[in-house]
């Protein structure tokens, strides 16, 4: 299993480095020793963490989906022209654009500072890691 560094656990976490010493000692995570002395946890178990400790929020009341890809957030940005539009969203530490028609923009209201979901139901989803060789 991959290790990482307190460190990078954190950032992986969205917490600091102290809260991810204080769940080692809680026996939230197990903590080992590298070859230099450092102490580092499992990269699956600080995955397994994130997921257990994520609280994306709802969608707004009265609204059901299928799908399970949501992000709620801030519209941050508008760029519209006759025929497309251009809209980033502010979703926790995720920036999520997305291209609709002017259109679409107009008939939802949109405006910088809404709140608005973006919901991503996709069949191709790219999936980028490191070299196995320098894990």
């Amino acid at each position: 299993m991959p290790q990482m560094r307190i460190s990078e656990a954190a950032v992986y976490l969205g917490v600091s480095d102290d809260t991810v010493r204080r769940w080692v000692d809680r026996g939230l995570l197990t903590a080992d020793r590298d070859d230099a002395g450092r102490q580092v946890v499992d990269g699956y178990d600080v995955a397994m963490v994130a997921r257990e400790h994520a609280t994306a929020p709802g969608l707004p009341d009265g609204m059901k989906s299928s799908a399970r890809n949501r992000f709620v957030g801030l519209i941050t940005d508008l760029t519209v022209d006759t025929v497309m539009a251009q809209v980033e969203l502010q979703c926790g530490p995720f920036r999520v654009v997305s291209l609709m028609s002017s259109e679409a923009v107009r008939d939802l209201g949109l405006e910088r500072g809404y709140v608005a979901v973006a919901t991503i139901k996709s069949t191709n989803v790219v999936v980028e890691a490191p070299d196995a060789g320098s894990a």
